[in-house]
């Protein structure tokens, strides 16, 4: 495979890329389950049997999560020096790798004016001001303290309604041709089969309680991957900035894949084949080519003063009252 050039992949309208699963062990699994819905089943037109395993907001999340090192409280060594805020909140501290809504984090209230500031949005009520959002601005502003936030999408609404960078990197696991695979359980008592004698019911836990289990079995499990570069584009930011962000999406894809596809205790699958659909190229890049290319990117990005300065920004937040 030719050594990887992240300006070929840049260039189509999409990076896509599919890996074919299944499970580790066995032939069934638990999908992801929603409130009021449990698990999305759907059909096709021609009827086929579909199953959602995993979502697009979990998997935003588990691809986040591959850029993490728990054991240091900080970005896996390949990421170091890419910017992030960290704040602490009491005794405790996050940051905008781990929060749900990365700068948008209501812990960051207190980089809102920088950032708006950078964005070029002037101060005015929220309705008001959706008009004057320059994205390319806000995509740069947003970046300088933390590229995470460009690529898995960000919406500033408490500071304009219209500060939104819509998610660049996403994805999906599903299942065709499934069918049900339903068991059961009894968690026993052994002190108190009825629940009654000592306890005071099967609702408080007592006596044995019997529970049944829906899996599923399916003819192909499919994990797809996007990343959006014509939306990178539009932003207009410069070389390193780009190449950076196309590195690391290619990046989180492959450790993905090449990690612990455990999604629940009874959902762990394993990578059979991966295909890059978009552009026309064999496979991924190797980790080697990506983590080299990140470094290459990072230097230049701080080189050009695209960076905070120091990259981690530490905050504290302070509670209302």
């Amino acid at each position: 495979m030719p050594a990887y050039d992240p300006s070929i992949w840049i260039a189509p309208a999409r990076i896509l890329v599919d890996a074919t699963m299944e499970p580790i062990q066995g032939t069934r699994f638990q999908p992801t389950g929603f409130p009021n819905l449990g698990a999305a089943q759907y059909q096709l037109s021609d009827g086929t049997e579909m199953l959602l395993v995993e979502s697009a907001q979990s998997m935003a999340n588990r691809l986040e999560a591959t850029a993490w090192d728990e054991g240091t409280d900080d970005l896996v060594e390949a990421l170091r020096g890419i910017p992030y805020v960290r704040v602490k909140v009491g005794g405790v501290e996050t940051d905008t790798i781990r929060e749900a809504h990365r700068l948008n984090s209501p812990y960051l209230a207190q980089i809102w004016p920088d950032l708006r500031l950078r964005a070029g949005i002037p101060e005015t009520k929220k309705e008001e001001g959706s008009a004057n959002v320059d994205r390319r601005k806000l995509a740069s502003a947003v970046f300088y303290y933390d590229p995470n936030s460009v690529l898995h999408g960000v919406f500033l609404e408490k500071i304009v309604g219209g500060a939104r960078l819509t998610r660049m990197l996403s994805a999906f696991i599903e299942a065709r041709g499934v069918k049900i695979a339903a068991s059961g359980g009894v968690k026993n008592d052994r002190l108190d089969p009825s629940g009654k004698e000592i306890g005071s019911g099967a609702a408080a836990g007592f006596g044995n309680v019997p529970f049944s289990r829906t899996e599923y079995v399916a003819e192909s499990i499919t994990a797809s991957f996007s990343l959006d570069t014509t939306l990178l584009r539009s932003y207009g930011l410069p070389s390193a900035a780009s190449e950076l962000l196309v590195s690391l999406g290619l990046w989180k894809i492959s450790h993905f894949l090449d990690g612990d596809a455990r999604l629940r205790t009874a959902c762990d699958l394993k990578v059979n084949k991966v295909s890059v659909t978009a552009p026309s190229v064999s496979a991924l890049p190797s980790s080697a080519d990506l983590e080299a290319s990140i470094r290459r990117s990072i230097e230049a990005c701080n080189s050009d003063g695209l960076f905070a300065k120091p990259a981690i920004t530490t905050v504290e937040y302070k509670a209302k009252g």
